[in-house]
């Protein structure tokens, strides 16, 4: 097909291939050809476009692809100058609603019914989502129509929960290994540990995309809580006997559909999956995480010790009051600064947590171990974005789900490995899932059950 050509002559400043994708666009709004061509031509000029590119498709997308102001004046001072008993109001209403309709949700539409447009629209919203965290559009307008339309796709009759076990399919097994970013494997043979009948997997598919699951969720059966990683990705000593376990830990949930991100799939699954094992497994009276401090130590404790504390409500002044004078001079003789020089403490306690064989000193670790939790459980449970929610992703997710959190709950050292120390000082916390959840849950247990569960009920029964 002969590719279309760009109408707009008048040098918009978009480079040429924007311009040609947003004509492809254009047409398939149309209906100029048939569609499932018209997405393939979307579909490869669009792998082929930078980031660059891509924001200012975005952005054009916005601008071009509008209901024309024009086309409402008319209705719109009709509706100002009617009265609110005049018989033409609904009249008016109805059609103002209908005139709004976005036609770049009806474009959307058109290509999630086509064959591999919806996985399309998903990596379309991740890259979206991507570029809107530093681009100086206001790309909403977008996203919001992407959302109108994943509400109505990843709802009841099209997901289903499926467990995946030893006895699953290479395929299924390896993508699940390879999209695991919280503790990431080296090799398929971690994930064969992390399958059997005291660790679970659990995974939501959509089934337009049976291939690549949109969420899933690794779960530990303990007795009681486990307050580091190592016990339960490490070997098989200590596990409980089948029918012990009285804990669920949740130690790894990873979305690699990033298009999906804010629509509520790990509420869900979480949901699905301890209405599942409280059947599967009665004795269990406990739900909770293993979760990592995303950003604890780089973002947010490493700029406050450098004097880039602006943005948080812990500032560097305030760090030092957190230690013992006998804490302050065992970490300054530690950096090499000197133990009789407190005034160097910030710079002292920044040289020290950036390297990583600070563990392997038992003094230094008995030092940093109270003023590091207090802190820790001050950047989940204190400190918020500018949405007023917490700045920590995963105890915004966690405690945005029901779950509470407390200082006792915050691990000192509970991921050691060289990742756990870059990324939050080896500090790990237990998000606890409560009575008063489980119950909000089986409340609401209607909505969980129009889900199919696929392959896992029969264990059960």
């Amino acid at each position: 097909m002969k590719p279309y050509e760009k109408n707009d002559k008048s040098g918009s400043g978009v480079s040429r291939r924007v311009s040609d994708i947003l004509d492809v666009f254009m047409a398939l709004r149309k209906g100029d050809a048939e569609d499932g061509e018209l997405f393939q031509q979307i579909e490869k000029r669009y792998r082929d476009m930078n980031e660059r590119e891509k924001e200012a498709l975005f952005t054009t997308i916005i601008e071009k692809i509008e209901v024309p102001k024009e086309e409402l004046d008319p209705l719109l001072s009709a509706l100002s100058s009617c009265g609110s008993d005049d018989p033409e109001l609904s009249r008016l209403l109805a059609e103002l609603r209908s005139r709004l309709d976005s036609p770049r949700l009806n474009i959307f539409r058109k290509i999630s019914r086509l064959s591999g447009g919806l996985k399309f629209l998903l990596n379309f919203r991740g890259d979206l989502l991507s570029i809107r965290r530093f681009s100086k559009t206001n790309l909403r307008p977008l996203d919001t129509d992407l959302v109108i339309l994943f509400e109505s796709w990843f709802q009841e009759g099209f997901l289903y929960l499926e467990e995946i076990t030893q006895e699953s399919s290479y395929r299924q097994i390896e993508l699940i290994k390879n999209s695991d970013l919280v503790h990431p494997m080296t090799g398929i043979e971690e994930m064969g540990q992390r399958l059997g009948k005291d660790r679970r997997c659990f995974a939501l598919y959509h089934r337009l995309i049976p291939y690549e699951p949109i969420i899933f969720i690794e779960v530990a059966l303990t007795r009681g809580l486990v307050r580091s990683i190592s016990e339960i990705i490490g070997g098989a000593e200590d596990r409980p006997e089948e029918g012990d376990a009285d804990t669920a830990i949740f130690y790894s949930i990873n979305n690699p559909q990033h298009g999906l991100a804010g629509l509520g799939m790990g509420k869900m699954l979480i949901g699905q999956v301890v209405d599942y094992l409280r059947k599967d497994q009665e004795q269990i009276k406990v739900f909770a995480t293993l979760s990592p401090l995303p950003g604890f130590w780089k973002r947010y404790l490493r700029p406050i010790l450098e004097g880039r504390d602006e943005p948080f409500l812990l500032k560097k002044k305030d760090v030092r009051p957190f230690f013992s004078k006998k804490q302050i001079s065992k970490i300054n003789e530690q950096s090499g600064l000197g133990k009789d020089e407190p005034e160097l403490f910030d710079q002292a306690l920044l040289s020290v947590l950036s390297h990583e064989n600070w563990p392997e000193d038992p003094e230094l670790c008995e030092s940093l171990h109270q003023p590091l939790v207090k802190m820790a459980y001050a950047y989940i449970s204190k400190e918020k974005n500018r949405q007023s929610k917490p700045l920590n992703p995963v105890a915004n997710f966690h405690l945005g789900n029901g779950a509470t959190v407390s200082q006792k709950d915050v691990n000192f050292l509970g991921n050691p490995s060289s990742r756990g120390l870059q990324e939050s000082c080896g500090v790990m916390a237990n998000y606890i899932y409560s009575a008063s959840w489980l119950g909000q849950l089986r409340r609401s247990v209607r909505l969980f059950n129009s889900i199919e569960i696929k392959g896992i009920f029969s264990r059960a029964r």
